[in-house]
């Protein structure tokens, strides 16, 4: 049971919820960023490229294969098409820099704010007000009426 015990206490303890709310935001947050490379980024990158679209470039491998076959065997079948996708590979380096950048970013704000709130912990505290001076005693006050009188008759 102490098994049970330890786990619960593991699985509801603040970072591992903390964790579990990063990846799943951090999910959501990853198909925000690749519909922005998709859908808004790459669409004006391929018409100034001469409408290129990243997902369709391509290298037909088989292609190459049989250029090189058929100068060897003349006549030899064609091979069924293998494709090299390195559109699609230049399209998630481009997601990942994105991704990376605003995580970058999201990091460097993060500390900034916990730096704030250090600041603001360790600034020292105003100095308290000066304690007032305790009343002076009965023979205190007997004196300086002493002294006072004697000032008068001079």
């Amino acid at each position: 049971m102490g098994f049970l015990k330890e786990f619960k206490a593991f699985a509801l303890k603040g970072n591992v919820m903390d964790m579990a709310v990063g990846v799943i935001i951090g999910g959501a947050f990853g198909k925000i960023v690749t519909s922005l490379v998709n859908d808004i980024l790459m669409p004006p990158i391929g018409m100034l490229l001469g409408n290129v679209d990243f997902k369709e470039l391509k290298v037909n491998l088989a292609a190459l294969k049989d250029v090189a076959v058929s100068a060897i065997n003349e006549g030899a079948a064609p091979s069924e098409p293998v494709y090299w996708n390195y559109g699609a590979f230049l399209q998630q380096c481009i997601d990942f820099a994105i991704l990376a950048f605003c995580v970058f970013m999201l990091v460097k704000l993060m500390n900034k704010l916990s730096n704030l709130k250090k600041k603001e912990e360790e600034a020292p505290a105003p100095a308290p007000a000066p304690a007032p001076e305790p009343a002076p005693s009965k023979e205190e006050v007997l004196l300086a009426e002493i002294r006072d009188l004697l000032k008068e008759k001079k």
